[in-house]
């Protein structure tokens, strides 16, 4: 476990202010957010030596799945506003 006098001396790096209580807490709880930190520099690790795998498309071709203009009628039927085949809204500035 860290000594309250590390933590002190930590938080006189970060120019923070703490409390006497504050320093005791920080004191109990380092140890586990070292350890989150050592947890988040493996998952790094592990994602940097995939990184060097040879690269692949995992998307589907860019081509249009249905006829332009298929739903076009059924959609401007849902619109709140409309005027013609657009959505009338709000002005916003």
């Amino acid at each position: 476990m860290i000594s309250t006098q590390d933590i002190e001396k930590l938080a006189e790096l970060a120019r923070i202010e703490l409390k006497e209580e504050e320093k005791v807490k920080l004191a109990k709880e380092i140890d586990g957010i070292l350890g989150y930190i050592d947890q988040i520099k493996t998952a790094g690790s592990k994602d940097i030596a995939r990184a060097k795998e040879p690269v692949r498309n995992i998307f589907r071709e860019d081509k249009n799945p249905h006829e332009s203009g298929t739903h076009t009628d059924a959609l401007v039927a849902e619109f709140p506003r409309k005027e013609g085949n657009y959505l009338k809204v709000k002005k916003i500035l």
